[in-house]
């Protein structure tokens, strides 16, 4: 593949061909993007901030686009601390603390730029300004176009006819071009006058004080008047009006202003712009670092790799090592022939489906082999014998087949009328086992991680979605590609799922629990429309009835749905306490509006709540009903890739969500039913699964004998921890008590137990000291388990999954004490996690190997819901209880519990 000429431009800069060097203030610019963007929009799960680091690398992307450099540099400051605080204690001293939020967000991005391999400065005792000088003044003078990207105005004095300066005029999305002409439009002088005109003018963000009197226009007139600013002072005598007298009388202080401004243009660098030509990013560096940072926006991920000067490169790559891609475009009959010759050895296997739009059906196939042919056929055009042949194959379990999704792709051959077995990898699910941290799993990220080679891509119509049928030639390659892509990927990911030690959990457990989730998923379970539409009616009723209350509270009509005239109303109008501020006013979300009703007598915060939470439960049914079949069921997408712990998750719709421990909730769930054919629901879950994980891998023999009693649990450690005998346990010391156990279990400190039992943090703190106390194994068993991630950089479940915390020595303490909590609560709820699916998979075994017509439906948190043959109940409960309880050994024994009943919620138990 030809390179474009900009490509050729960035990375062959030859005769001819204008070098051009990119500069920017890493320091300046990323302080500028954290206030152009909200703060709390931009956070990862372990609670760092990411909005500066978003905003930069976001503008980054742009400029590298539109300047196109053929070489790249970024300038950091190092520290306050430079040569001209030196001279004038007082420089920056007026700038207010860093913003928490902030912290941190500099060293991401250096590891960003890093994984760009972008050269960085910092040099003690200069500012990144000083570096930058120097870099343009030794690329001018050595010929090469310079820009300089900073929200330092100071820069304008390295503007010539080859350096231009880009300032942001709009947070960081608008850049304006400052040239000569620029400056001298702006200013009314030459940018080599800057320095002397910003000296007269004073500069308050850098605490350089100015001349009283003296602003813009009058220090323009004196610069161009006198022409230097040498000349002004020697001829300062010459004006007579008090703005004169003002800048004698503070002649020294405007000729340290003067010092203070002009940039160094000689500091000792390390290198020269000749040695800032760019470099191909080290993709597989940059996705992990994107993923940790959960930046998931697929657009914002394509123009920053769009960017990277080895991008055509990656594009001109084999398909595979030595091996060109063979691709052929089979016609009717042409498919049983084709597999005949190549089904011996693995075959990767791509689809497109037209599931979104709830037909279900394949319309595309691809195969590859590992020798080099591929194939693409349409399922329609099959012919009987092409049909047979391929049914076939996908049904051999001992015809190796390699895919991405396997749940997916079981679920719409099934559709087909196809059974799919031997799976021998799943892409998506191997990559999740070996980075189980990364929020992105496309096929597309994978191949550049780690095949470091672009997909093709298919015809795109409106909306960026595949246009089928527009080419088909090209659909067919960039389908026989991806098969190709999934087969190389997983013969990669066998080498490192065995590095890591998971090559067992992706045969045993995932592989396996995809394809029963894939029948659930097929399966569904009945609702009842007419109960669902009667509570959408019911709890929009109490929506607007919270509204009609709010309005009368406060006297007049307003948007409860708008946070702007809430604020107003709250704050501005009732007077109530300030909440926490933030970019777009005092905040009102749920926890403020707790407070402000505990802080304060007025019900509008109460009526709030409730207003929020039965406008939740409105759109939470209202999406039940939108989802329910043609053939009355509700069939969710079950997902394994998406908690870190191994938890699965279900959308569309989210069953996960739907209350359990209001009556709300429970009305909600009474909506999902026995279907027709069957005779009653099963649920069965595990009692305090998580207590019990952490009693076996503490090895505490108190919490073990507290669980092998035979008794109340939290009533016998409450009477351990408040040192009473278990009949005086009264609730409240019973509530404390599980409140803390199971914070323990999800990493919950002090201070967040304080929050969920409304007492103090010392109360709280002193509750688990005489906890660990009593259970010094826990405690034993907590610290050790951070310390070992910390020495490995990882925690591992009592089945070897793995979940890496490289935060846990990071030297942001806000990240560092999320990754701690992450360290103790990992094991427990990833072990709980993997207990669950051995139990689901040993239940669906059993439940097959007996020829049961009795199905699994649902999966939702450590709960598993069962469709009841009429007949089946009693062997199907006595099955389920002793597979579940044999799930795994523990020392403080799994406990089952079962109920049945019509619904989801009378089979509650």
């Amino acid at each position: 593949m030809a390179k474009t000429a900009s490509q050729q431009t960035a990375q062959e800069p030859g005769a001819g061909q204008p070098r051009r060097l990119l500069l920017m203030d890493g320091h300046s610019l990323a302080y500028r993007a954290f206030f152009a963007l909200p703060e709390e929009n931009f956070s990862t799960t372990t609670g760092q901030t990411t909005n500066a680091v978003y905003g930069f690398v976001s503008m980054l992307s742009n400029t590298l686009r539109d300047e196109a450099p053929t070489h790249f540099a970024v300038a950091f400051d190092v520290s306050r601390k430079t040569w001209r605080s030196k001279e004038f204690t007082e420089y920056k001293a007026n700038r207010s603390k860093t913003p928490d939020g902030f912290k941190g967000q500099v060293e991401l991005i250096g590891e960003l730029l890093d994984a760009m391999r972008v050269k960085r400065f910092a040099v003690e005792g200069f500012e990144a300004d000083d570096v930058i000088a120097t870099l343009a003044s030794q690329a001018e003078a050595d010929g090469f176009e310079v820009s300089i990207v900073t929200g330092d105005r100071d820069a304008f004095q390295l503007v010539s006819d080859r350096v231009t300066v880009l300032y942001p005029t709009k947070g960081v999305s608008e850049l304006t071009r400052f040239t000569p002409d620029k400056v001298r439009e702006k200013y009314g002088l030459e940018p080599a006058q800057y320095p002397d005109f910003a000296a007269l003018r004073g500069d308050p963000s850098d605490n350089l004080p100015g001349i009283p009197g003296v602003g813009e226009k009058t220090a323009t007139k004196w610069i161009s008047q006198f022409g230097s600013f040498d000349e002004l002072v020697a001829r300062a005598g010459e004006i007579k009006t008090k703005a004169g007298q003002n800048l004698r009388d503070h002649l020294e202080s405007v000729k340290l202003n003067r010092r203070l401004t002009e940039m160094v243009r000689d500091v000792e660098l390390p290198c020269g712009p000749a040695e800032l030509e760019r470099a191909a990013y080290d993709r597989e560096a940059l996705t992990a670092a994107l993923d940790v940072l959960e930046i998931r926006n697929p657009n914002f991920r394509e123009r920053l790799f769009a960017a990277d000067p080895g991008a055509g490169e990656s594009q001109e790559a084999e398909p595979a090592a030595g091996v060109e891609l063979d691709g052929t475009v089979l016609g009717t009959g042409e498919l049983a022939p084709w597999l005949a010759e190549h089904a011996e050895q693995p075959l990767g296997l791509a689809t497109v489906d037209d599931w979104r739009l709830g037909a279900g059906q394949v319309t595309e196939v691809a195969l590859a082999a590992a020798s080099g042919p591929a194939a693409w056929f349409d399922p329609a055009r099959l012919d009987e014998g092409d049909e047979r042949a391929f049914a076939a194959w996908l049904a051999d379990a001992t015809r190796p087949k390699a895919v991405h999704n396997a749940r997916a792709t079981q679920r719409v051959f099934a559709e087909h009328g196809w059974y799919v077995a031997g799976i021998a990898t799943d892409t998506a699910l191997a990559a999740y086992l070996v980075q189980p941290g990364r929020r992105s799993f496309a096929l597309d990220a994978l191949s550049v991680q780690f095949l470091g080679r672009e997909l093709p891509r298919p015809a795109e119509g409106a909306g960026g979605q595949l246009a089928l049928g527009v080419d088909e030639a090209a659909e067919a390659d960039a389908l026989m590609g991806q098969a190709r892509t999934v087969l190389d990927l997983g013969e990669a990911f066998t080498e490192r799922l065995a590095e890591v030690g998971a090559a067992g959990l992706l045969t045993d457990m995932e592989l396996p629990v995809s394809a029963l989730l894939a029948r659930m998923e097929r399966a569904g379970i009945a609702a009842d429309r007419p109960w669902l539409t009667q509570l959408e009616q019911q709890f929009a009723d109490a929506a607007q009835h919270a509204v009609r209350e709010a309005h009368a509270a406060v006297g007049h009509e307003f948007n409860l749905g708008s946070p702007k005239q809430l604020q107003e109303v709250l704050f501005g109008e009732l007077g109530l306490p300030k909440t926490k501020k933030t970019k777009t006013g005092y905040t009102t979300d749920a926890d403020a509006l707790a407070w402000l009703a505990a802080q304060t007598e007025h019900e509008l915060p109460v009526l709030m709540l409730r207003y929020r939470e039965q406008s939740k439960l409105r759109a939470t049914v209202e999406g039940l009903i939108k989802t329910i079949g043609a053939d009355g069921r509700i069939h969710t997408t079950f997902s394994q890739t998406v908690a870190s712990t191994g938890r699965l998750s279900s959308t569309d719709p989210n069953l996960q969500n739907v209350p359990v421990r209001t009556d709300e909730g429970r009305a909600i769930r009474r909506a999902f039913v026995v279907g027709e054919g069957y005779e009653t629901l099963m649920t069965a879950d595990y009692s305090q699964i998580e207590l019990r994980v952490m009693a076996h891998l503490s090895d505490d023999d108190g919490l073990i004998e507290a669980f092998t009693s035979g008794e109340d649990l939290h009533t016998t450690v409450a009477s351990q921890v408040f040192r009473v005998p278990k009949g005086d346990v009264d609730a409240e010391m019973r509530r404390k008590t599980k409140a803390m156990s199971y914070g323990l279990a999800y990493g919950l400190s002090a201070f967040g137990l304080s929050q969920q039992l409304g007492i103090s943090p010392d109360e709280a703190r002193g509750l688990m000291d005489t906890f660990f106390e009593r259970f010094g194994g826990v405690r034993e068993y907590l610290r050790r388990a951070v310390e070992e991630a910390r020495a490995v950089g990882y925690t591992q479940t009592m089945l070897g999954r793995r979940r890496y915390l490289p935060d846990l020595n990071s030297s942001n303490r806000q990240r560092r004490e999320m990754a701690e909590r992450m360290a103790l609560n990992a094991p427990i709820q990833g072990t709980a996690a993997d207990i669950v699916k051995i139990a689901m998979l040993r239940v669906d075994a059993v439940l097959r190997e007996q020829d049961l017509t009795s199905r699994m439906l649902l999966q939702v948190h450590d709960e598993i819901v069962l469709e009841i043959a009429p007949g089946e109940r009693e062997r199907v409960e006595e099955l389920v209880r002793r597979e579940m309880a044999a799930a795994v050994e523990l020392r403080a024994p799994l406990d089952v519990s079962v109920g049945v009943g019509s619904d989801w919620e009378s089979a509650a138990h």
